[in-house]
């Protein structure tokens, strides 16, 4: 199945590369003539010739390799015909021919499908796949055969990693329309390096070199996770990889390459446009594809140096066995225990060093030599502990972690039992360490610290001896050096404040002569000049014969303490002064407000209306709000209505209030009509008060007309109830008072029937936060509709339906025709 050979090529000219000229064409080697004449000409036919030599010969070897790697195929299905059928080789190949032609099929597609019904591994899996999968024209199932299959054999038969990767892009990878190929191989500390490539240019190559353990790529994703990840498109998932720059938008696959649980390297595929959803049968190609790689980097252990010796080699069980004797924690030599298909399931404890106690209590020898999940079922638990090592044995990367629980080992141990684990891979084996920790060491760590932030320090003294044990928290307390000596129970007093001598000597008399525990604080003076509050508890140590031995106890540094309950007394006291202040304030506030605006008004002598006035003070006691009404007859016996808003609250609105409400009173009197009254409030709120502004609604009524003549200042109007319909009067110009120096103000005049409801009121009946007015106002209508029992009952509706959050004053008067 050789190539074809050119056999039409021109004879030689003596020059390498060169065809001889043909007659009539100038020679390409004689000199341009002097006035530059066809020379151009000549080189160029001469570089064209060169390149259509180079091109056949590039050709020539391309069908060499095609048909070498077709051989390679065709004589491995011969030995597999000579071994079933006990046959010759040349037998062997004329059946092999025989059966081609029955079936139609070329040799080499025969051969490919001869070798995966006899190998069944995943290349064979892979072809099944897409037999089962697709429907394909006659021969393509049989092609895809021959594609892995001239890949595997490429590969096996290749002399580095980079060969491998050229390999894979021809035979196997540009049919699924891949344009280019990467082949990582991982280190111990989980970084990555380029040991083979096709479709990437050299540059690119030379910049992806190495990765550093800790830079997320592709390829990291893949080890890492330890499976298969697809990028539709690898700029759109922001992943880095390399070639990215060229194919922005193109499509990526990361396959880890491991064998036996272990991953070797990692394959990423390159497309150059978005790759859609494969099929199971593309996908199936794609692990076949690693899996080959995972054999071959495993068979060229000299393509790269690698840190740890491979499988092949030897697992390194019994070096790093020797290495584990040396150490001081217990520590376990594992090995991969792998089941008939290959895959790891377990493993085994190929040995135990000399520092080795089971948790559990178990003897050595019946831990060493048997199955992890075995002998230590809790390591598939919560602890995840068996996911740790295979992940290690996986990818290398070793995995530290402190304080952990030794449940995750064995159940049965206390859950007090924290120990430092070491998971790390030497060789083909993984070297597992603990070290747990000294309990009471840990514990007698806790105390001091424990006593160190309590500024505690505990003493022992004896009786019989007089020798006193101090705690080192204590010469810092007393400010003595640790020099010199303790101070004695018997001499407390004398480094005590004089005023605390009575209370020592009575704690000594219950602990020395009673023999009771006993508890108390005091003021010591130390030699720096410096007082603290200390308290001291002890307790007695009786003898055998009920005679006091020892006395034990401890001093506590309670300065800070005393301090915070001497401040915290000073701010309770004037807490209770403020807040006995405020009592007062809120009460006289209130007077105030009652004072100036009474919640209720007593009925008016007006025959055929009823009158009723509502007051509700802002949440805020302290606060004196410039809401007003104001319902009065005149000495006309008509009826002046009126409710206003100033703006503020205080003092100083309360003032302006006071001042409009009285000014309206006296101008109501002139007999003037509502407008005209408004238009001398504006004067009045403009000249007379320090820059007073307020809204108001002014209404004039008539008893023997039933009329009712009104105006507004910047207010909002009067609302009409009459039967079971609500609506609110027309909006008259008005602007509110003060603004101007003069201002007019439109009036209106209503003519009400017996059983109508006149409403005035403030904003502060409908006015929200998150609500547009004509929204509140809206809602106000419609409680408004609501049937009541009487003009009392309906303001009392009003004020229990109001929605208003605002923190103002609420006023509300209404008049009801009889």
């Amino acid at each position: 199945m050789s190539g074809p050979r050119h056999q039409d090529a021109a004879p030689s000219t003596g020059l390498p590369g060169r065809a001889a000229p043909s007659p009539g064409t100038p020679d390409a080697t004689a000199p341009p003539t002097a006035g530059g004449g066809p020379a151009p000409a000549v080189d160029e036919l001469v570089d064209g010739r060169l390149a259509a030599t180079v091109e056949r010969l590039r050709g020539e070897v391309r069908a060499a390799h095609a048909a070498s790697e077709g051989r390679a195929l065709v004589e491995l299905a011969k030995g597999v015909l000579v071994e079933r059928l006990g046959c010759g080789p040349a037998q062997a190949a004329r059946h092999l021919a025989e059966l081609a032609d029955r079936a139609g099929l070329s040799r080499l597609e025969l051969a490919a499908d001869i070798i995966n019904q006899a190998a069944r591994d995943r290349v064979a899996e892979a072809a099944d796949a897409f037999v089962r999968t697709n429907v394909a024209e006659p021969g393509t199932a049989a092609s895809v055969a021959v594609r892995l299959r001239t890949a595997e054999s490429a590969a096996l038969g290749a002399g580095d990693t980079q060969a491998v990767a050229e390999s894979l892009l021809t035979h196997a990878l540009e049919p699924l329309g891949a344009v280019a190929v990467a082949i990582w191989t991982t280190g111990p500390d989980a970084s990555l390096s380029l040991r083979g490539h096709a479709g990437f240019g050299a540059d690119e190559a030379d910049r992806w070199h190495y990765v550093p353990p800790g830079v997320t790529t592709a390829a990291r994703q893949a080890l890492t996770g330890r499976r298969t990840v697809w990028y539709p498109s690898l700029s759109a998932a922001g992943i880095p990889s390399i070639g990215r720059a060229r194919h922005p938008d193109g499509g990526r696959v990361v396959v880890p390459a491991g064998t036996g649980g272990r991953i070797h390297g990692v394959l990423e595929i390159c497309w150059a446009r978005p790759l859609d959803p494969q099929p199971q049968a593309v996908e199936r190609q794609v692990e076949a594809l690693a899996e080959l790689c995972a054999h071959t980097l495993e068979a060229l252990p000299g393509d790269a140096p690698r840190a740890v010796p491979n499988l092949a080699a030897g697992d390194g069980a019994p070096e790093l066995a020797a290495l584990s004797d040396g150490l001081y924690d217990p520590a376990l030599v594992l090995t991969p225990h792998l089941d008939e298909a290959g895959r790891l399931v377990d493993f085994r404890i190929r040995h135990v060093n000399a520092h080795f106690q089971d948790p559990a209590g178990r003897p050595r020898g019946s831990v060493d030599g048997a199955l992890l999940l075995e002998a230590y079922p809790a390591t598939a638990g919560g602890g995840d502990l068996f996911d740790r090592i295979e992940r290690v044995h996986a990818t290398g990367e070793p995995f530290r972690a402190r304080r952990t629980r030794l449940t995750s080992l064995v159940d049965q141990v206390p859950l007090t039992s924290l120990a430092d684990i070491s998971i790390s891979r030497h060789g083909g084996s993984v070297l597992l360490i603990w070290r747990v920790e000294d309990e009471s060491a840990r514990l007698a760590s806790l105390l001091q610290h424990a006593q160190r932030l309590g500024r505690v320090g505990a003493f022992e003294e004896d009786v019989v001896t007089g020798d006193i044990t101090w705690h080192g928290q204590l010469f810092e307390l007393f400010g003595r050096r640790t020099t010199e000596p303790p101070v004695a129970l018997r001499d407390l007093a004398a480094h005590a404040h004089p005023d605390d001598a009575d209370t020592i000597r009575r704690f000594l008399q219950t602990v020395l002569y009673q023999r009771r525990v006993s508890s108390t604080a005091f003021r010591m003076l130390r030699h720096d000049g410096v007082t603290r509050h200390l308290r001291v508890t002890a307790e007695p140590a009786l003898g055998t014969d009920g005679g006091l031995q020892a006395v034990r106890g401890a001093y506590q540094d309670i300065s800070a303490q005393h301090w915070t309950e001497v401040a915290l007394t000073a701010t309770r006291d004037r807490l209770v002064a403020t807040e006995e202040a405020a009592e007062e304030r809120n009460r006289l506030t209130l007077q105030l407000q009652h004072a100036i605006m009474p919640p209720a008004k007593p009925p008016l002598d007006a025959p055929g209306l009823d009158v009723a006035v509502r007051y509700r003070p802002a949440e805020s006691e302290s606060l004196v709000g410039g809401d007003w009404y104001d319902a009065v007859v005149l000495p006309s016996k008509k009826v002046l209505l009126c409710v206003g808003d100033v703006a503020g609250h205080g003092v100083e609105a309360a003032t302006g209030m006071v001042v409009l409400r009285n000014a309206l009173r006296g101008l109501a009197v002139t007999g003037a009509g509502p407008g005209q009254l408004l238009s001398w409030l504006n004067s009045v709120a403009h000249h007379l008060t320090a820059h007073v502004t307020a809204t108001a609604v002014c209404g004039v009524y008539d008893p023997e007309r039933r009329t009712l003549r009104w105006a507004r200042a910047g207010h909002l109007p009067p609302v009409l109830v009459r039967g079971d319909d609500a609506a609110d009067l027309p909006l008259l110009r008005g602007l509110l008072l003060g603004a101007l120096a003069e201002a007019e103000y439109e009036e209106s005049e209503l003519r009400l029937e017996p059983g109508d409801t006149v409403l005035m009121y403030t904003d502060g009946l409908v006015e929200r936060r998150d609500t547009a007015v004509h929204d509140s106002v809206a809602q106000l209508l419609a409680v408004a509709r609501l049937p009541s029992d009487g003009l009392e009952r309906r303001l009392d509706q009003l004020l229990a339906r109001s929605k208003s959050d605002t923190d103002d004053d609420t006023c509300v008067i209404g008049v009801q025709v009889s």
